[in-house]
């Protein structure tokens, strides 16, 4: 799984800001990208891989947490590595790694609800232009609820399918797995239309 699960704690970084961590994330995305060098790339790893250890996140945590992405990488790094030569394979893995450690930061030491509501308050300037924070601050919840969600299912199936022998059929796998995320979305759906969200869009059109 590629974001973390937040984790509860009373570290440095756990007490920052979720603005000033989610700016910090927006800053190194943006420098990495102007800066160029595997270099740069080798300082922001390192100031992420800090961060985490002063977060208290464990190697196994992070591991596990990274696992998805190793395949990725590797390939990229090939691919790369023979298109273009080391330098720039190394610039661009680190660049990739180094951000997806910063995001796992943030999401394992920031409440998904202060980071909701630092997202609405950085967007109320724009509700002149038709902007809608609060629809965009639900968005942003819904994807970082659901990836988790879908996480685990995907897991629970895998899980469910081995302890019948079928780790190795496809459909003991992807048909409950694709049956449970509709039925989750719906399930989603119906609460978010319980709430009276989308009415105002149904009434336009309806």
């Amino acid at each position: 799984m590629l974001l973390m699960v937040h984790r509860p704690g009373t570290s440095l970084v756990h007490r920052a800001p979720a603005g000033a961590k989610l700016t910090l994330l927006a800053a190194v995305g943006f420098g990495l990208a102007i800066a160029g060098g595997w270099l740069w790339a080798a300082l922001a790893l390192g100031a992420a891989l800090t961060l985490l250890v002063v977060a208290g996140t464990t190697v196994r945590v992070l591991a596990t947490t990274l696992r998805g992405l190793v395949l990725v990488t590797l390939a990229l790094g090939a691919w790369l590595t023979w298109q273009a030569g080391w330098p720039r394979a190394a610039e661009t893995v680190g660049d990739l790694v180094a951000l997806v450690l910063l995001a796992h930061l943030v999401t394992a030491t920031t409440r998904v609800d202060d980071m909701l509501d630092t997202v609405e308050r950085a967007l109320r300037p724009l509700r002149r232009f038709g902007v809608r924070p609060d629809r965009v601050a639900l968005a942003i919840s819904l994807v970082l609820r659901a990836v988790p969600a879908t996480a685990e299912a995907a897991g629970q199936t895998r899980d469910a399918a081995r302890a019948r022998g079928l780790e190795r059929d496809p459909r003991a796998t992807l048909t409950p797995f694709v049956v449970r995320v509709v039925r989750d979305a719906r399930l989603r759906g119906e609460a978010l239309h319980a709430r009276g969200v989308g009415d105002d869009q149904t009434g336009r059109h309806g």
